[in-house]
């Protein structure tokens, strides 16, 4: 009757060490890179300044002509007449003006 209960819990000991291995395993795979690049996003949007040229997750390129806490106005083309406010958060790529 012992061999039956070491059986069982030999067992347990096995699925508990199975679902910790592969709970580590999609932790390091999935919610890790999802969080580094959630930190470079914020660090993009925490170095953008006003005369910086920028990539709208729309896909168009624009100077920052002016900008708050959250929204950023872009202005687009080469008239200089389609300025944009938009959500900070719609910025992907910025590429720092010569200008100092």
């Amino acid at each position: 009757m012992s061999g039956i209960l070491l059986l069982g819990s030999n067992n347990m000991v096995f699925w508990v060490v199975y679902i910790l291995f592969f709970g580590g395993l999609i932790y390091f795979m999935a919610y890790r890179p999802q969080k580094k690049q959630k930190q470079q996003q914020e660090q993009l949007l925490a170095s953008i300044a006003i005369g910086d040229s920028v990539l709208t997750t729309a896909g168009f390129y624009g100077v920052i002509i002016d900008m708050t806490e959250d929204t950023v106005i872009v202005e687009f083309g080469n008239n200089k007449n389609c300025r944009i406010p938009m959500q900070k958060a719609a910025i992907v790529q910025v590429e720092k003006s010569d200008a100092v």
